[in-house]
């Protein structure tokens, strides 16, 4: 998976963002959307809605490049490793 710059990141619509508001999490290539699934758990600042949203978003874009998907529901994902101080 590459990189994006910002350039490329801010020409990305928001509707292709997991979580659109905050745009993180880029949904344009299967390597992204297994990113976006992974690293689901450590989106911080964000409502269950939002997270809901997101989730659908994510199974969708999941369907659209053929990535297959353990978890049927987001809360079967691992929760994301917390540093500790």
């Amino acid at each position: 998976m590459s990189k994006l710059d910002t350039k490329e990141r801010k020409e990305i619509p928001a509707k292709e963002y997991a979580f659109p508001k905050e745009k993180k999490e880029p949904l344009e290539n299967a390597a992204h959307v297994r990113n976006a699934i992974a690293r689901f758990n450590q989106v911080e600042g964000v409502s269950e809605e939002e997270r809901d949203a997101a989730w659908k978003r994510i199974k969708a874009a999941a369907k659209r490049f053929g990535v297959e998907m353990e978890e049927s529901s987001r809360k079967e994902l691992k929760p994301s490793k917390t540093k500790k101080s």
